[in-house]
């Protein structure tokens, strides 16, 4: 981790920020690392020394962010005395440890305490860093969650899916293709962790019995497909020679901002324009807009499929067998459900069902976007629902302000993906 001082600004100082507030020493999480982030520091470590944070100091923050820490029982305790000590709960303890007897404790145990606090947070920038601590989190508070690994980005990051429930059925929802539209990631997280709690707690997920979604269903996420082009975007990538790289590549199309105005994958590649879905066609539209190479956005590569990211979600779904998708994009409060002439068995009408719950307009891809995409591709080999999602209003990167009203516009869409594909809607 990088190291902070006193002044710093941006997006790892907003983490050191939401650690120190989970911990109970609460400053705004404004980016800044003024005075009062400053005297909050100094009473978590229990110093006066300088005002900074070093690598072995970042230590005693990330469990917040990652939302939980590791007790070796002692003598005589028990499960109410660790959940209180750590500022946990009984219920956090008991789905954390589902091999434990709290009755047999035994000194020198290990116990996984989760945080008495949600762990996904909307109010701060996203990375590859902080999405894999909250990936590593959700896994130690609900064991029955799994997650695979399928593959890697052009800088080797883990693209990871979260794989929940144990249902014949598949679907498979992604967000963050695009690296200024990251606000997609959190809100599939938030999704994740509202879904597990309600599962692990018994309760209804959106009005529906969650334990009717996780035996019927599996659901797969994969909450951030460009984890390279996001830590751009948010200024946490951490290698010089690819950040000169991008700052080239930038400077070749002046109009667009650096780095807000980033989309593609670190290389310059549109990771949306890569599937073979008219890539010819996609081609010739954007070369005649002039991304001719690699650029900020819209440049689809040499061909179908170089960009690993891509060819990682492509064969991902070719492993599977989802009977729906759903690609999270921002921004325009708007539904694309159709590829060319295809029209999938139901796809309109789920399309309709997302609007109604979501007030998002039901439309189709415009012709100049309407080509080389995930949810195209899907479209066109699969003849099943695919949806491009597209949240939020305003200028990428949407601000985190959105955040609250971006999720709760979206419960039922992300509920509805599996509810939707059941003909008896009585069932659930």
């Amino acid at each position: 981790m990088k190291e902070l001082n006193q002044g710093d600004r941006g997006t790892l100082v907003q983490y050191a920020q939401l650690a120190l507030t989970r911990a109970g020493y609460p400053v705004t999480i404004d980016g800044i690392f003024g005075n009062a982030t400053c005297e909050a520091l100094r009473e978590f470590l229990g110093t006066g020394q300088a005002c900074g944070i070093t690598r072995t100091e970042w230590q005693f923050l990330i469990p917040y962010l990652k939302g939980y820490t590791i007790h070796r029982v002692e003598e005589g305790d028990t499960f109410w005395q660790i959940a209180a000590r750590h500022h946990s709960s009984l219920r956090r303890l008991l789905t954390a440890n589902p091999t434990l007897d709290p009755s047999a404790l035994q000194t020198g145990m290990m116990v996984v305490v989760p945080y008495d606090f949600p762990l996904v947070f909307g109010e701060v920038a996203y990375s590859s860093m902080l999405t894999a601590w909250i990936l590593e989190g959700l896994m130690v508070r609900y064991p029955f969650l799994r997650e695979e690994r399928t593959g890697s980005s052009v800088m080797g990051r883990e693209l990871s899916v979260l794989r929940i429930g144990e249902g014949r059925r598949q679907v498979f929802y992604n967000a963050a293709f695009h690296a200024n539209e990251w606000i997609t990631t959190p809100v599939l997280l938030k999704f994740a962790e509202d879904y597990a709690d309600a599962f692990a707690s018994g309760l209804s997920l959106n009005g529906v019995r969650s334990s009717w979604l996780y035996y019927g269903f599996t659901l797969s996420l994969m909450p951030l497909v460009n984890p390279d082009g996001v830590d751009l975007v948010n200024g946490v990538l951490d290698d010089e020679e690819r950040m000169k790289q991008a700052e080239a590549i930038g400077a070749d199309y002046p109009a667009i901002p650096f780095p807000q105005g980033w989309k593609a994958n670190i290389e310059g590649v549109d990771l949306n324009l890569q599937f073979p879905a008219g890539w010819e066609n996609a081609r010739k539209i954007k070369y005649e807009q002039g991304y001719q190479s690699p650029a900020p956005r819209d440049y689809v590569g040499t061909a179908p499929l170089t960009a690993p990211e891509s060819r990682s979600i492509y064969e991902y779904t070719r492993r599977n067998d989802f009977e729906l998708i759903l690609a999270y994009h921002t921004q325009g409060e708007v539904i694309y459900w159709k590829y060319l002439d295809y029209e999938p068995q139901d796809s309109y009408r789920i399309a309709r069902y997302f609007g109604e719950v979501s007030g998002y307009a039901v439309e189709e891809t415009p012709g100049e976007s309407g080509y080389a995409g995930y949810k195209d591709w899907f479209i066109q080999d699969y003849n099943r629902p695919g949806y491009t999602i597209e949240v939020g209003s305003g200028v990428n990167p949407l601000p985190v302000t959105q955040f609250g009203q971006i999720y709760e516009a979206n419960t039922g869409i992300l509920t509805g993906g599996m509810t939707q594909l059941v003909a008896n809607q009585e069932m659930f």
